[in-house]
């Protein structure tokens, strides 16, 4: 009978729970049992959580398509066709679209994000410094190029419509309200309105994506004008005799290049919140400390860097006296020529950091966050613009077969260039995806050194007891001597033999709080900081009016003056984002090293 009991009782195991258990009394079977059900109820809730987050991007990610494609359509076909879709048209579409963004834009301001639990968690890859302080920066600069832009047509009222002086306004306010959504809210996590955060953030970045296209263009139609200029200077709205008019012109040129640059940063922090509602962070992923940035001990890269900046200055002076002079081929040459020295330089850096990257045990940051995706997608996509310049240039030197000195270093320029951007995306990616090394500053040997700092250390004041002779009290000839050597450690004196030792204190300090760290850390904060200042002269150049890719004739004159045109402006404003992009790379990889 007990035999029978013991595999009846099996049997009621094997079929309530599916496994044999034979000791386990009625209570575990119904605790088992409700564990089991809770855990297949919270994975079809999180399978449904997930299901309703990729409905949600999909559905924003269309919104966002359709308008991006209606946007082309109409720069494009005020590109083709100047009569039908004017430029007028085209601004007063994308003032529709600010207006729209704008009301999603304070709803989110004063509503959702204040709603309770509508912020849990924050993304710390998110916004980085460097990020917000570029957002900053482009943005002030659009806000001045757009106060020259209402100026320069006021200035042009003879010929200017009033409706012009509306467009620049309306880009003023997009421009501060957005600036302040993505200094503040940049790290957010939204938790509630998902589908209304998505598609609000889709239509702003969709905004931001048309106003970096129409800037693109309305540059290329600038440059008709200067060309146009030359030939005929009465179909054109010109300013008047007026210094004021002059000034505003200066300046709407001279900041015009932040335009693009503010909208392709906007874009890339609206994607990262994007791609951030709804999400959670484990606690595990939240990183509590940041390295620093620190310059000490940088030395060698930090000399180099400077000394490409001011001959790359001193090149672009020079440049923009002769290319508007009779002499334009000695500005190339002495353009193509610090090109072609520099770019060598910074490749054999990029790769000998990559090289040192392998050979430093650190741990991979392979947790999963947009920012780090975003970022390898940016610097892959935005050097496609210069590589795609250059292939084009390559052939059309190569299909031609010119022997000049100048087509020489054109041709070595594009090779070099080919080059640079791959081996430094290679040495970048391989940086930012490396754990920080984070130091104690408790085992800084910069306190023990500044706490002996005084005139009197523990050295000296040892070597003035020691030097005191014992001779008996009550002496006036002894309390004299005391007191001539209490007098000589009195920390207020300071004489030239101490003030030499303070100073040979302070320089060992100094190098010692660099010594400390192994050579190839040293090594990988000399390239970052040399390829830091490499990459902003490579983006002041261009970024303010040095284009001897579309001035030096070759390429015009091989694909045609309209298609070598397109190539050039679709690959500079991608050319000059990759260098600021680079930029806050390598500061991640130079304070993370």
């Amino acid at each position: 009978m007990a035999g029978n009991e013991a595999a009846r009782r099996r049997h009621l195991n094997q079929d309530s729970e599916g496994e044999e258990s034979v000791s386990a009394p009625p209570e575990a079977w119904k605790i088992r049992y409700e564990k089991s059900w809770l855990h297949r109820r919270c994975s079809s809730l999180l399978h449904r959580d997930k299901q309703a987050r990729k409905a949600g991007q999909l559905f924003s990610g269309l919104l966002a398509m359709n308008v991006v494609f209606l946007g082309c359509a109409f720069i494009c076909s005020m590109i083709f066709n100047r009569v039908a879709i004017t430029l007028r048209d085209v601004r007063i579409f994308l003032s529709i679209l600010k207006i729209l963004s704008l009301c999603w834009v304070i709803y989110y301001l004063l509503w959702t994000s204040r709603r309770p639990q509508a912020v849990l968690y924050r993304d710390s890859h998110a916004g980085p410094v460097w990020v917000q302080g570029s957002l900053m920066l482009f943005g002030t600069c659009t806000v001045l190029l757009n106060v020259f832009r209402i100026g320069y047509d006021i200035s042009r009222k003879h010929c200017k419509s009033q409706l012009e002086i509306l467009f620049p306004c309306i880009d003023i306010v997009f421009i501060c309200i957005q600036t302040y959504l993505l200094w503040h809210h940049c790290k957010d996590c939204t938790q509630v309105q998902h589908n209304r955060t998505r598609c609000g953030l889709m239509l702003t970045l969709a905004t931001d994506l048309l106003l970096w296209l129409l800037a693109v263009t309305n540059d290329s139609v600038h440059r008709e004008i200067e060309v146009a200029l030359q030939k005929s200077k009465t179909l054109l709205c010109l300013c008047p005799n007026t210094t004021a008019c002059h000034v505003f012109q200066k300046g709407y040129l001279l900041l015009y290049p932040f335009d693009p640059e503010y909208c392709l940063i906007g874009s890339s922090m609206l994607y990262v919140m994007w791609k951030n509602v709804g999400r959670h962070i484990p606690p595990h992923q939240v990183i509590h400390a940041k390295p620093k940035f620190k310059l000490h001990g940088v030395l060698f890269g930090l000399v180099l860097g400077i000394s490409a900046m001011l001959l790359g200055i001193c090149i672009f002076l020079v440049y923009q006296i002769q290319v508007t002079s009779s002499a334009p081929r000695e500005a190339f040459v002495l353009y193509y020529s610090y090109y072609v020295v520099l770019l060598p330089v910074m490749s054999v850096g990029a790769v000998a950091g990559t090289v040192i990257h392998g050979l430093e045990v650190r741990e991979l940051d392979t947790v999963k966050n947009p920012t780090r995706s975003l970022d390898v997608i940016l610097l892959m996509g935005a050097a496609l613009g210069q590589i795609g310049v250059s292939y084009f240039s390559i052939v059309a030197i190569v299909a031609t077969n010119p022997g000049d000195l100048v087509d020489r270093l054109i041709l070595t320029y594009a090779i070099s260039l080919i080059i640079q951007h791959i081996t430094q995306n290679v040495f970048i990616i391989e940086g930012i995806h490396r754990q920080p090394l984070l130091e104690d500053p408790g085992d800084s040997p910069v306190q023990a050194h500044t706490q002996d700092s005084g005139p009197c250390s523990e050295e000296m004041a040892t070597s003035c007891t020691s030097q005191q002779p014992t001779l008996p009290p009550g002496n006036k000839e002894t309390e004299a001597k005391e007191g001539e050597k209490r007098d000589d450690c009195d920390p207020r004196r300071v004489y030239p033999l101490e003030i030499s030792q303070e100073i040979r204190r302070v320089s060992q300090a100094y190098i010692h709080t660099y010594g400390h760290l192994n050579w190839k850390r040293k090594a990988l904060k000399e390239i970052s900081i040399f390829l830091i200042l490499c990459n902003i002269i490579l983006w002041i150049m261009p970024t303010f009016g040095m284009h001897p890719t579309f001035e030096n004739g070759l390429e015009k004159s091989f694909y045609g003056y309209s298609t070598w045109f397109a190539i050039v402006n679709f690959g500079l404003p991608l050319g000059v984002f990759y260098r600021m992009h680079s930029v806050g790379g390598l500061l991640e990889v130079f304070v993370s090293s």
